[in-house]
């Protein structure tokens, strides 16, 4: 059993994030700027600004950082996250940040997809937030930090088309890979499991991971 910290529990990946690690016996901690309109049952809920996570955090295990950067969020999430690993460092907890798709590179060794200059104006500036984020890791992370960054399928979140869950999932590392119909997809069940899989069982450390159906 851990203790485990969502920053953003209440979103969409944050809450069902909750739900799964809830159902395995751990204890949860959600911290976020509003209350959950549907609590999950076990989870003890924050609300406090991502900013100041402090009282989140004291006596975790896992932080798992969710907070997308929209609205009033959009141009945080260098200054947060940054902090956020220090805390983490400093508490020796695991710091997992859920990023996206595209940081995720089109073939070994090439230019992450948030690099290059063709992707969507409505997720562009969010993509490069998030990628930049990971590129910080990578270079200024406090060297005994154990983090690790995930990066769902292409087609994931609130907008795309939900399924049931199928109970089971694909893990890459920083490569996009696809099905055998050339598609890029994962469920919010599954992709949940896919995240506390990996807390429980850490298959990657100061990396990236990628999961995907």
């Amino acid at each position: 059993m851990a203790d485990i910290t969502i920053i953003g529990g209440t979103g969409f990946t944050g809450s069902h994030l909750a739900q799964e690690a809830v159902s395995r016996g751990h204890r949860v901690t959600s911290l976020s700027r509003s209350e959950p309109t549907e609590p999950v049952d076990g989870v003890r809920y924050l609300t406090g600004s991502a900013d100041e996570p402090e009282q989140a955090i004291e006596g975790a295990d896992v932080i798992v950082a969710t907070v997308s950067p929209r609205g009033d969020s959009a141009g945080t999430l260098g200054r947060r996250y940054s902090r956020l690993a220090e805390l983490a460092d400093e508490a020796g907890a695991r710091l997992v940040v859920i990023g996206g798709f595209s940081s995720l590179r089109p073939a070994p060794g090439a230019p992450r997809f948030a690099e290059g200059d063709d992707l969507p104006p409505e997720f562009a500036d969010e993509a490069r937030e998030l990628n930049a984020v990971l590129e910080d890791l990578i270079a200024n992370a406090p060297e005994g930090l154990d983090w690790v960054f995930v990066s769902p399928a292409a087609t994931y979140g609130a907008y795309a088309p939900q399924v049931d869950p199928r109970g089971a999932y694909r893990v890459g590392d920083d490569v996009a890979l696809f099905d055998a119909d050339g598609a890029s997809f994962i469920g919010a069940e599954d992709f949940a499991t896919a995240v506390v899989d990996e807390i429980e069982t850490p298959s990657r450390r100061r990396a990236q991971v990628h999961f995907f159906y």
